[in-house]
């Protein structure tokens, strides 16, 4: 499963800097922490140990720091992250469905490479770009690689959308469907993004969450 949320990078960083909230995102952080402890129960649930749990995880990206050790804790941060994501970006997107998707956006890359897209331009690189490169601390990542977040600057999204139109009729039949369906999406976001804009909203990311 592939969902997509519309965040503000700014924000976003803003709940992990380890320094004072204001009310309102103590608020925030509160749904947060609830959240995290729902995720908790849900894993405590299929009794799974992450050596970390969610709402700890949380407590330390709040921190600046994702420095706990352990093969697991990985899991335990990223779903911490997931946790602050949704409270705070807009509603979920359904991207799609896909059995092995690091797999089949390896391969619409080929196409579309084959096909003139630029590199900057592909699926795979923006679908599996990883998030937590653009905080201020490393995080450990999930050791088989998901939940995996990418993100694509929300004013990049019209130019991909773009791109993959102007190939789709000369796409395989494997990858033609699913190249629609992102064209659609992103035109959309591209067009809520540009309505957002006049209203003063600062959105500026659209981050990307894949299961495996």
């Amino acid at each position: 499963m592939i969902t997509m949320k519309t965040v503000t990078l700014s924000r976003t960083l803003a709940y992990m800097q380890g320094g004072e909230f204001t009310a309102q995102q103590q608020q925030i952080h509160d749904t947060m922490r609830e959240w995290a402890r729902g995720v908790q129960r849900r894993i405590d649930y299929q009794q799974i140990d992450w050596g970390l749990t969610v709402p700890e995880a949380l407590e330390h990206l709040i921190m600046g720091r994702a420095d706990a050790e352990g093969e697991y804790v990985g899991y335990a941060y990223y779903a911490a992250l997931l946790a602050v994501i949704e409270c705070i970006g807009s509603d979920p997107v359904d991207v799609g469905v896909y059995s092995k998707p690091s797999t089949f956006f390896g391969l619409m890359d080929d196409e579309l490479r084959a096909l003139g897209v630029p590199a900057d331009l592909l699926p795979y690189g923006f679908l599996f770009a990883d998030f937590p490169d653009l905080l201020p601390f490393p995080v450990p990542s999930p050791m088989d690689g998901y939940p995996a977040i990418g993100y694509l600057p929300l004013d990049k999204a019209k130019t991909v959308a773009d791109a993959y139109t102007a190939v789709l009729d000369r796409m395989d039949h494997r990858f033609s469907h699913d190249a629609k369906l992102l064209i659609d999406k992103l035109n959309v976001e591209h067009e809520e993004w540009q309505t957002a804009l006049k209203y003063g909203h600062t959105m500026d990311l659209l981050v990307f969450c894949i299961q495996g």
